[in-house]
């Protein structure tokens, strides 16, 4: 048995190595496609070391940076090569795929990076940290009150940009002797800028659209927010059976999972949305699988969803929301941020959609909802969080000129300070 098992993980490591060399290899390949990037052209850079897995955290961000490129040249820097693959593929700002070490100095050498974002917490960002003379800074991938969104890794960045006040307050609550009135900046959520830049689906008839979007199931109690069983069906049905509403249904991609019943019951609704559509084709009912998030969030007048980020994105549109309540006593829910005042869907109301339309035009409902806007991300009038990031990075930039004008005043130069890298830790794509 010892032997067989043996086997197999020789074939394993066989298969992962044949892998790992394809990817490179395509990665490669497409980075000579794309052709030498002009000299000393770009003042940002943003560093990915993930695969395809967390391409959505770069997505979320493609539209902010398209546009501050128009004024600050930005380029991807991306360590892995699966992933590299993928943003050259798609990407719609330059990328470098930077497998090793030599790579990125390479790149720095060629350019004149003032400031280096990223969207998440992989760990290889710490080699990128090495390189001084430049700002460092998290830009995350949403707004929500997470652990993630508190954690102390956050004191390793110069700078981190957060969408607004309950941002501030929690990393006030969370770190010792950071300086949050100059490292902490505010930019409110730039991506919400951009959501309907995709017209929805359905035409504009009058219909109250119900925008339904469940997480999955979880994989312990505590995370056990999905609702699809407790309250999903019985939304679903109400909504289809109702001629003056239309349902838009996204549920999380790993639903069912954990839990057979929850997909049995996620192919349900699936197909009385087929039935329902049948029936009366100009109900346009949705049935969404798509990969990315635009008019979802903002063109549906009712927003029905699980405790998860999705609440959070929907929250800086500022339009009508409803939070499902977990039925399994020991789902973890936060108790000091929006979710304390949110607007709660019980399971044995999720049927009334009557009244859940009326309550979301309730003068008291739509003012709290603004009130919580407000607190996450500051002015969401359209542009205005875009005009934030663009002004915190330029504040960035205009700081990087005063600092390295002094650091050549004192004849400090930047590849003497990048070249003291240790070449024990030297580490190259993890997918070599």
């Amino acid at each position: 048995m010892s032997i067989l098992g043996d086997a197999r993980k020789v074939v394993r490591l066989f298969s992962g190595a044949l892998s790992s060399r394809a990817a490179i290899a395509e990665a490669e390949r497409l980075d000579r496609q794309r052709g030498p990037l002009p000299p000393r052209h770009f003042q940002v850079a943003v560093y990915f070391a993930d695969g395809p897995v967390n391409l959505y955290q770069m997505r979320q961000w493609y539209a902010p940076l398209v546009k501050l490129a128009e004024t600050r040249p930005v380029v991807v820097i991306a360590r892995a090569a699966s992933g590299a693959a993928a943003l050259l593929k798609e990407s719609p700002l330059p990328v470098v795929y930077a497998r090793t070490i030599d790579d990125v100095e390479s790149l720095l050498a060629s350019q004149q990076i003032r400031v280096v974002l990223y969207v998440n917490q992989n760990t290889r960002n710490f080699q990128m940290f090495r390189y001084g003379h430049r700002w460092h800074v998290f830009i995350s991938h949403g707004e929500s009150d997470k652990v993630y969104m508190r954690s102390n890794q956050i004191g390793a960045y110069d700078y981190a940009f957060v969408a607004g006040d309950a941002a501030i307050a929690r990393l006030r609550g969370a770190l010792w002797d950071y300086d949050i009135d100059r490292r902490a900046l505010p930019i409110g959520r730039p991506q919400a800028d951009y959501f309907g830049a995709r017209p929805a689906p359905y035409p504009a008839d009058g219909r109250v659209t119900v925008f339904y979007a469940p997480t999955w199931e979880g994989d312990r109690a505590s995370m056990s927010y999905g609702s699809i069983v407790t309250h999903g069906e019985a939304l679903a049905a109400a909504v289809l059976a109702d001629p003056t509403l239309r349902l838009v249904f996204r549920p999380h991609p790993r639903s069912g999972v954990s839990d057979r019943e929850y997909g049995v019951a996620l192919r349900r609704i699936v197909a009385a949305i087929g039935a329902a559509n049948a029936a009366d084709p100009t109900a346009h009912h949705v049935f969404d699988e798509s990969p990315d998030l635009d008019w979802q969030l903002l063109a549906p007048d009712i927003a029905v969803m699980d405790v998860s980020a999705m609440v959070y994105d929907r929250l800086a549109t500022g339009k009508a929301l409803f939070v499902t309540r977990p039925v399994d006593p020991a789902a973890v829910i936060d108790d000091e941020g929006y979710l304390s005042e949110c607007e709660w869907l019980d399971a044995r109301d999720a049927a009334d959609v009557g009244a859940l339309v009326t309550r979301a035009q309730q003068p008291d409902v739509t003012a709290r909802l603004a009130q919580w806007s407000q607190h996450y991300f500051g002015d969401t009038t359209p542009g205005a969080a875009t005009a934030r990031f663009e002004d915190a990075v330029g504040r960035l930039v205009a700081e990087w000129e005063v600092w390295h004008a002094r650091a050549g005043a004192q004849g400090i130069d930047d590849e003497e300070v990048e070249s003291f890298v240790d070449a024990d830790s030297e580490e190259d794509d993890p997918e070599d």
